[in-house]
């Protein structure tokens, strides 16, 4: 096939590897609109599963992933001077460019011809068998076409802030701090030697109330490192904007599709789905779509029954997950509910924050039962069982409302 993908992230090029691995005869190319090395952010997440997956795909591309990744295990909270500590399951971070470059450079040994600085014009696309839209959240090709994929959006309350630090932390750190206007709060973690990613969120109220609406990247940036100096050992805050320039605080976008494909257009990664940033599974997301689409395509019969197999398995696949994501982000929205219990135990709801059960039981009755649940198999079924069913006739409520 002659297959044009448009968007040089994780996705796109990692479904570029796959499909050129399989059959050298593919001609493929990858158009990036920005240059090479430049990127937005710093430092993505994944957990160890996706490094099975990844081996069982392209070993290559795998074992040079592992190798620039950086592990941790523990998590660590700080909420005002209080601090605890919780062990969990590994989780690794990785640059973002150097994901990126890895990916680039495999892509390449194999044949698929990358071109960065490449804008592509959705009405006039070269002739292909097969377009990929991997072009991200705001997709072009996905929005000339938006009456057929009938994308939704749904905005996030809170807003939030990507930046990085030189301090490099050995554990996924959390840091909460109250300030007149009320909490705002980090998550940082390290993705090499040359530093850590930090996200900040707070309130609207919050955001307001401490002038960060207003200020410049410089104050801002100032502003943040003041509150979070516990966190920070002193290290500075990096932002990605010019000095007196604005800062991107942002509102998530979380994107969903009805469909992905029409006719030989696909879509791929962002351009067909997000999940909030707050269980870090945008990266693995993408790279699974990447197997997906590989996969359904591997036979080389029609492409419509392919790409119709492709959109069905991976929407399905995404249900379990979007629903974490939304209720991971609820939590964080809702963080006065949970912000007051004893570190330990808000901590511990931190990390049941994907639970359709938690908003509607009391915290301190929650960590109650989950803490009898972990020792109780009949609690455990009861609580697996309740939670997706009180979160179903909430939702069905409100649908009903709004109808």
């Amino acid at each position: 096939m002659k297959i044009l993908v448009v968007g040089g992230g994780p996705a796109g090029l990692y479904f570029s590897l796959l499909m050129k691995r399989r059959d050298p005869s593919h001609e493929i190319t990858v158009h990036e609109r920005n240059p090479a090395g430049s990127t937005y952010g710093w430092g993505v997440t994944y957990w160890g599963e996706l490094l099975g997956e990844l081996e069982r795909h392209d070993p290559e591309s795998a074992r040079a992933v592992r190798e620039a990744s950086v592990p941790w295990s523990d998590g660590t909270a700080r909420v005002g001077d209080r601090v605890t500590v919780h062990h969990g399951d590994e989780g690794f971070g990785i640059g973002r460019h150097r994901l990126l470059a890895l990916l680039t450079a495999r892509a390449r040994e194999l044949g698929v011809d990358v071109r960065f600085d490449s804008e592509i014009d959705p009405t006039d696309l070269p002739p292909a068998d097969l377009v990929v839209a991997a072009d991200g959240v705001g997709s072009a090709l996905r929005e000339r076409h938006a009456g057929h994929f009938r994308p939704e959006v749904t905005h996030g309350r809170n807003k939030y802030l990507w930046l990085g630090t030189p301090k490099v932390f050995d554990s996924f750190s959390f840091a909460f701090v109250e300030t007149p206007h009320g909490w705002i709060w980090c998550y940082a973690y390290g993705f090499g030697t040359e530093g850590s990613t930090c996200v900040v969120e707070c309130a609207p109220t919050t955001w307001r109330g401490l002038g960060l609406d207003m200020a410049d990247e410089a104050t801002g940036l100032a502003t943040l490192e003041k509150l979070f100096a516990g966190l920070l050992d002193g290290h500075p805050l990096i932002g990605r904007a010019h000095a007196h320039a604005t800062p991107h605080w942002l509102s998530f976008r979380t994107l969903t599709n009805r469909t992905w494909h029409r006719d030989n257009l696909v879509l791929l990664g962002d351009a067909a789905h997000t999940t909030h940033y707050s269980i870090g599974a945008g990266t693995t997301l993408a790279l699974q779509d990447a197997m997906a689409l590989a996969e359904a395509l591997r036979t080389g019969g029609p492409l419509a029954p392919a790409l119709e197999r492709y959109g069905r398995e991976r929407r399905e696949a995404l249900l379990p997950v979007q629903s974490a994501a939304r209720y991971s982000a609820q939590w964080y929205e809702n963080l006065p509910r949970y912000i007051n219990l004893a570190p330990e135990r808000m901590f511990a709801l931190l990390g049941q924050r994907h639970s359709p059960l938690l908003p509607y039981v009391p915290p301190q009755l929650y960590y109650r039962m989950d803490r009898a649940a972990g020792q109780l198999e009949p609690l455990r079924r009861l609580k697996r069982w309740l939670g997706p069913r009180l979160a179903r006739t909430v939702q069905s409520r409100a649908t009903a409302a709004r109808d």
